[in-house]
């Protein structure tokens, strides 16, 4: 059976049902930085939530599996598919 999902994933998971800035989500989290720091970290670890950075060639963002963890604003986030299912189902 899977962990149940606590109100900060879920929170975290509701701010990224499309690519966002950590400053968004910082905005929409009802927790302190280091705290969503932290759960964010381990829900890229989990596979709830997608890393993504700027492909300049393509204009776009796309999935990245390297990053620096001291320096999220750098990057965006966004809800995985198994990530998204949790979340409908919580």
């Amino acid at each position: 059976m899977s962990e149940p999902m606590d109100d900060l994933q879920f929170q975290i998971l509701d701010s990224i049902y499309f690519v966002e800035p950590l400053e968004n989500i910082l905005e929409e989290v009802d927790f302190p930085k280091p705290v969503v720091l932290d759960e964010l970290k381990n829900m890229i670890d989990k596979g709830w939530v997608q890393v993504m950075q700027m492909d300049e060639i393509a204009n776009d963002y796309v999935r990245t599996n390297i990053f620096d963890s001291d320096n999220m604003q750098e990057y965006r986030f966004l809800a995985t598919k198994e990530g998204l299912l949790r979340h409908n189902g919580h």
